[in-house]
């Protein structure tokens, strides 16, 4: 009998092996493009093209400095991350609102609203964006920040509605019942009892509305084609491509300093991220 537990526990540990082995190579394949990027960006622009090897043969940090300093990709990242902080604050609280209220309330028409917002999934952002920026034009915000802080906003998935509404579907009933006998209204329910009870699905939508803010390229593109000064970081290193050049080794030391921000993010919120997608999912 031991001999053949032996023996199974054997058969596991090489199938354990084999299974990891195979993963890490599938991983490989899958990080290579982002271990590229972190060596082109160590490049020379002639060493780039000489093949696909990783190490570098002499590690040029000019490359940063031209992109940071010479590109204004400082100045862009400044902009980007003004526009996603302000953005995630603006989606998270309409966004847990209509959640709130959706996930929490029976009304007249309820299936039907939740129904158009879902059709709304079908619409290319490509469609919208004139619209948006005849709106910005109007209201005199397409120079500034702010108008494009509230067009980033502005197009927030229907994903982060959904979330909210099935985690706020999940919590009980007496809460609000003993907050409304303690004379509390709506928005004090909802910003001092309802919404801390949500972090996992906050965390989630902010994750999700940075990364969304953060990598936005069409729409910052055609807002700030006549006002380069309030580009984010994704137009920018689009910048690198001029008309007869690309400053290849400059648009990876761009592309680096655009990414490793969201790789750091998440990897300290993939926790939250994760709890709130199960949470919202068996709501």
């Amino acid at each position: 009998m031991s001999k053949y537990l032996n023996f199974i526990a054997e058969r596991n540990q090489i199938r354990y092996l084999v299974i990891s082995v195979i993963f890490l190579i599938f991983s490989f394949f899958w990080i290579y493009p982002l271990l590229w990027v972190l060596s082109a960006s160590l490049k020379t622009d002639f060493e780039i093209w000489g093949g696909l090897g990783l190490i570098p043969e002499k590690l040029i940090w000019e490359n940063f400095e031209r992109a940071w300093f010479g590109a204004n990709m400082g100045r862009y990242f400044f902009n980007t991350l003004i526009i996603t902080f302000f953005s995630v604050t603006i989606v998270v609280i309409t966004t847990g609102m209509f959640g709130y209220v959706i996930g929490r309330y029976s009304f007249p028409g309820k299936k039907i609203l939740v129904g158009i917002l879902i059709s709304t999934i079908f619409i290319p952002q490509g469609y919208t964006i004139i619209p948006i920026f005849d709106l910005l034009n109007n209201l005199n915000l397409s120079k500034n920040l702010i108008g494009l802080t509230l067009a980033t906003a502005g197009h927030t998935p229907v994903i982060y509605i959904l979330l909210f509404a099935g985690y706020f579907s999940r919590i009980p009933v007496e809460l609000e019942e003993a907050a409304k006998m303690d004379g509390a209204g709506f928005i004090r329910i909802f910003v001092t009892i309802m919404l801390p009870l949500t972090k996992p699905v906050v965390a989630t939508v902010s994750i999700l509305q940075v990364l969304h803010a953060w990598n936005d390229f069409l729409l910052p593109l055609v807002i700030t084609l006549a006002n380069p000064g309030i580009r984010t970081l994704s137009v920018g290193v689009y910048a690198f491509k001029g008309e007869y050049f690309v400053d290849w080794s400059g648009m990876a030391a761009a592309s680096v300093i655009t990414i490793l921000p969201i790789i750091v993010l998440f990897l300290f919120m993939q926790k939250y991220f994760v709890e709130g997608v199960q949470g919202a999912v068996k709501g």
